[in-house]
C-alpha cells in the first residue's frame, strides 16, 4: 500500500517560554511500500503530555531531546492496515510512541499489540496507559500508599491527578485536591467523591485553603505542579510524610531560574520523605497495573475524562491547551 500524503508535525524551533504554533509546522510526505518484516500503522489516537515540553529543549535529561526538523514523538494508538509480518495481522491495535502523524512502517519492535477487549482504544493512552501506570507506581510504589492516609494531589483534575484521586479513594483514603476552575471543582467533587477542594486561581492564601480541605495534615502529596504548591504543603505536611514529584508544570515554561521552596527545612523537620520518578523505570510493573485497574473499570469503580482535538493540524493546539489549564482529564488527538 503506497500513501502519497502523510501528515505530521515537525518541531522547527525549539520554544522560549510558552510553546506557539510558529514553533511546529505541518509536512506531508509519501509513505515507502513496505519491506519484508514490516507492518504499517495508520494511527487513530494520538497522546500529548506536559513531559513532551521538556524533550523540545536542547539539554541533558532523563529522554533525549525532540529533534528539529523531524516529526515528533509520543503515545499513539492505531491500526495496522498492511503486514508482511506474521506476528502482526492487519486489523490489530497497536500502541506506540509514534505520534504526531497519520501513518508510519515498522519492523515491529516498536509496538505492542493490544489486548481484544470492549474497553475503549483510546483508554490505552490515559487509563490503561502511561497516564494511570505514572498514577498508579506513584501512589503504590513512590509513596506506600495505605489505607487511611490523608493526601492532597495538585493538578487534581488532570489525567493523571483524576486517576491519583480515584485510587488513593479507593485504597481507603482521605483526598483532597487543587484545581483552576470551578467546573473542574465539581468534577472533582460530584463525580470523583474526592473529600474536598482548592482553587488556586480564586484563593487568597493557599496554604490557609489547603490546610481547611486538609484538617487532619498531608501524609502524601502527589507532585505535579511545584512553586507555591509545593511550598504550602511542606508546612502542612505530617511527620513521616512521603511526596512522589511527578512533575513540576508550574516551571516547564519558565524563561529565567525559578526560587525554590524557602522552608525546605521541613524535609528534616518533619522527617519527610521525597522522590522524583519517571514511570518508564517501573514498566515492569505494567501487567499487574493493567490487570487491577481492569477490575476496577469493570466494576465501575474508575472514570475518566477527555479533552478530544479533531486532526493531526490540531496537535499543536492540543498541546499547548495543556499549559493553559484547557483540558479535564486526557488530552487527546484523534485521528479518524
Amino acid at each position: 500500500m503506497y500513501i502519497e500524503s502523510n501528515r505530521e508535525i515537525q518541531l522547527v524551533r525549539r520554544p522560549v517560554g510558552m510553546p506557539t504554533k510558529d514553533d511546529f509546522q505541518l509536512v506531508s510526505h509519501p509513505v515507502p511500500e513496505l519491506k519484508e518484516g514490516e507492518v504499517l500503522v495508520k494511527n487513530l489516537w494520538l497522546s500529548v503530555d506536559p513531559y513532551m515540553r521538556g524533550r523540545m529543549m536542547e539539554r541533558a535529561s532523563y529522554i533525549e531531546p525532540f529533534a528539529l526538523n523531524a516529526a515528533l514523538g509520543g503515545g499513539a494508538v492505531g491500526e495496522i492496515v498492511e503486514s508482511r509480518n506474521a506476528d502482526f495481522t492487519v486489523g490489530r491495535k497497536v500502541s506506540s510512541m509514534n505520534g504526531w502523524r497519520e501513518y508510519f512502517t515498522s519492523a515491529g519492535d516498536d509496538i505492542q499489540l493490544l489486548p481484544q477487549t470492549e474497553i475503549a482504544d483510546q483508554a490505552f493512552l490515559s487509563v490503561l496507559g502511561m497516564t494511570g501506570m505514572t498514577a498508579f507506581t506513584g501512589l503504590t510504589k513512590i509513596a506506600e500508599l495505605k489505607a487511611g492516609d490523608r493526601v492532597f494531589v495538585s493538578a487534581a483534575s488532570g489525567a493523571v491527578g483524576a486517576m491519583v484521586c480515584q485510587i488513593a479513594k479507593l485504597k481507603g483514603c482521605y483526598v483532597a485536591g487543587s484545581v483552576g476552575s470551578e467546573a473542574k471543582a465539581r468534577y472533582l467533587l460530584d463525580e470523583l467523591n474526592v473529600d474536598a477542594v482548592v482553587n488556586y486561581k480564586t484563593t487568597d492564601d493557599l496554604q490557609d485553603s489547603i490546610a481547611k480541605a486538609c484538617p487532619e495534615g498531608i501524609d502524601v502529596y502527589f507532585e505535579n505542579v511545584g512553586g507555591a504548591h509545593l511550598e504550602a504543603v511542606l508546612n502542612l505536611m505530617n511527620d513521616h510524610g512521603r511526596i512522589a514529584v511527578c512533575g513540576m508544570i508550574d516551571q516547564y515554561n519558565a524563561t529565567t531560574p525559578q526560587a525554590g521552596p524557602v522552608n525546605l527545612s521541613q524535609l528534616i523537620i518533619k522527617k519527610l520523605k521525597v522522590q522524583g520518578f519517571i514511570v518508564f523505570e517501573h514498566w515492569d510493573g505494567y501487567p499487574a497495573f493493567v490487570e487491577q485497574m481492569t477490575q476496577w473499570i469493570e466494576a465501575g469503580k474508575i472514570t475518566w475524562k477527555e479533552t478530544v482535538y479533531n486532526g493531526i493540524e490540531q496537535a499543536p493546539d492540543a498541546f499547548i491547551g495543556l499549559f493553559k489549564g484547557e483540558n479535564t482529564g486526557k488530552m487527546l488527538v484523534k485521528l479518524a
